[in-house]
């Protein structure tokens, strides 16, 4: 009998079992960290503005999904050009996280948005600090496995606000994936290493 698993409840584990595999080879998603495009002053002005909004907007309160999507990522994919040709925007239906924390169910969502089908991004609401970008990482692979044009490879964006996550997926033998290590908004050098590698991502997937 076949089982099937939501995405929104599988974990790397099971993902692993069914023969995803992490790759080993450092080489084999350096896309986020070589080879990036520099940013212009007014791009780092930009930047400065989006950092200055999430700091002023997350002191009063956790910021919602809505918000994170508004103040956040939105300004984000705009500098790095995809809301312009040849690019298309796709929105996925939510899948729901929840956590235990001293005793409360602290609930939240993951939003799903998918650019051209070759790269997935992935925008958590964060209502406690249980839920960091990684909440989402089991749910990434999981969608990045259903792209329809396997000869590519196929990126991934793990955001919660403040942190941001890349990951690479290639189907091959076997599916194999790397992700980077969690890039925060708050630190100049951070934040734009992260338009950098979304601009250089935007130039991949649109060849």
């Amino acid at each position: 009998m076949v089982q099937t698993i939501q995405a929104r409840d599988i974990t790397l584990y099971e993902l692993e079992e069914i023969g995803l595999q992490l790759a080993q080879d450092a080489s084999f998603f350096i896309e986020w960290q070589e080879g990036l495009p520099p940013l212009t002053e007014a791009e780092k002005q930009a930047l400065a503005r989006v950092c200055s909004n999430y700091l002023n907007l997350s002191k009063r309160r956790p910021m919602s999904e809505e918000a994170v999507k508004m103040v956040v990522l939105s300004p984000l994919l705009d500098l790095a050009g995809f809301y312009q040709p040849p690019f298309e925007i796709e929105t996925e239906t939510s899948v729901e996280i929840s956590a235990e924390d001293d005793g409360t169910v602290v609930k939240g969502n993951i939003d799903v948005l998918v650019i051209q089908k070759r790269f997935w991004v992935l925008v958590i609401e964060s209502k406690s600090t249980k839920f960091d970008v990684t909440v989402a990482l089991p749910q990434a692979p999981a969608y990045m496995l259903a792209n329809p044009s396997p000869v590519n490879p196929t990126f991934g964006l793990l955001v919660n606000g403040r942190e941001f996550m890349f990951i690479k997926l290639v189907i091959q033998e076997h599916p194999i994936y790397a992700r980077s290590y969690a890039l925060s908004i708050e630190r100049d050098r951070e934040r734009q290493q992260i338009l950098s590698v979304l601009k250089r991502l935007g130039q991949m997937i649109s060849v």
